[in-house]
């Protein structure tokens, strides 16, 4: 079969990208013209939000900390609950989320682990770069790595949802003896997403926003529009949002997500994570050593299911795959309860497999 040289390769695959980030930019004007046209007193305006949700401040979630890492000089703020000197779980947000994603999970572990949920950098309190080429990949798997080293650990249990599950996976590839125990939810490997969204035009269009990002500022514009309605309905909408058929999704949970990202510069941090994406892809490595948990939600409105299965493949080792019936996307939030149960079983297991 005939192959194209290398260098016609990457014009192709550039091409490819910039291509479809206008076309779905297109499509985001055309939106953001019928709402001037429909809603013109109400398209631009947004809610002062100064005050911080009292849920952000809840004592039974654990304590806010800081910690600075020495390359970079960046300021990370995380939430740990759990004593310290105990296992260390550490929780990866995904897009667009923060720490409290992981409110269940806080209460849950922290009676036999030390609980840390993470602000990724650019996100919530953690310091934002101007600088969209700080955002890649490689540095921040080395963000999590020096946070790891500064807690005073050498090895944790690693979770990560959404864009936090693409990180756990890379952190597992390329700092193994770093990870006991790999739990992913909602994120395939990352080899099996890149391969998948080629082949696969139903998923391109449900990661058409991964192509959008890579327009500078119109991004956080749109997000801003009708007082955020694209993030409330990411998490409230009949087809995209939590609680359908599990845990309620309350309008002060609303409020803490509405509090992040209404604050100046708050939305281009996490955005730049996406700016990157395509640099760094695909990967080199690719083989996962550890135990790996991964579970999904069947009705998610993001990636497909038949993704889950195929990261099989890449796991060399003891892998489980569950998918959780009726949950949504944002499946530590949906169904907290079956989700903490699943992992529970899966860190009291004690199944190890070396595979050729």
């Amino acid at each position: 079969m005939f192959a194209l040289p290398g260098c016609l390769r990457a014009a192709a695959f550039w091409g490819f990208v910039y291509s479809y980030s206008l076309l779905c930019t297109c499509i985001a004007l055309l939106k953001l013209l019928c709402s001037i046209l429909m809603r013109p007193q109400i398209t631009f305006q947004r809610i002062s939000r100064e005050v911080t949700p009292s849920c952000l401040n809840d004592p039974f979630l654990g304590t806010h900390c800081y910690v600075r890492n020495k390359d970079s000089g960046l300021r990370f703020h995380y939430v740990a609950a759990g004593e310290r000197g105990k296992p260390l779980m550490l929780l990866l947000h995904g897009f667009p989320e923060f720490w409290y994603s992981w409110r269940h999970q806080l209460r849950e572990f922290k009676s036999k682990y030390r609980v840390v949920a993470l602000d990724l950098r650019g996100y919530g309190e953690t310091d934002a770069p101007a600088n969209k080429d700080t955002y890649k990949l490689d540095c921040i798997i080395v963000d999590v790595k020096e946070i790891v080293d500064s807690l005073g650990y050498t090895k944790c249990v690693l979770i990560g949802h959404d864009w936090g599950g693409m990180i756990a996976w890379l952190i597992a590839i390329c700092y193994p003896e770093m990870v006991t125990k790999l739990i992913v939810l909602s994120f395939p490997h990352p080899t099996v997403f890149t391969e998948y969204i080629l082949r696969h035009p139903s998923q391109l269009i449900k990661s058409g926003y991964y192509f959008f990002f890579q327009m500078p500022w119109f991004p956080e514009l749109m997000y801003t529009v009708n007082d955020y309605k694209v993030l409330k309905d990411l998490f409230t909408s009949k087809d995209t949002g939590i609680g359908k058929h599990g845990c309620r999704f309350t309008e002060e949970d609303m409020e803490a997500y509405l509090y992040i990202f209404s604050q100046p510069g708050a939305l281009s941090g996490p955005l730049n994570h996406y700016r990157n994406i395509f640099s760094c892809l695909p990967l080199k490595h690719h083989q996962v050593t550890m135990p790996t948990l991964l579970l999904w939600g069947e009705n998610d409105a993001f990636v497909e299911v038949e993704m889950a299965e195929l990261t099989r493949v890449y796991v060399k080792n003891y892998f489980q795959l569950s998918v959780l019936s009726y949950a949504s996307h944002w499946i530590q939030q949906d169904q907290p309860e079956l989700v903490n149960t699943l992992i529970w079983t899966f860190l009291e297991e004690d199944r190890f497999e070396i595979k050729d």
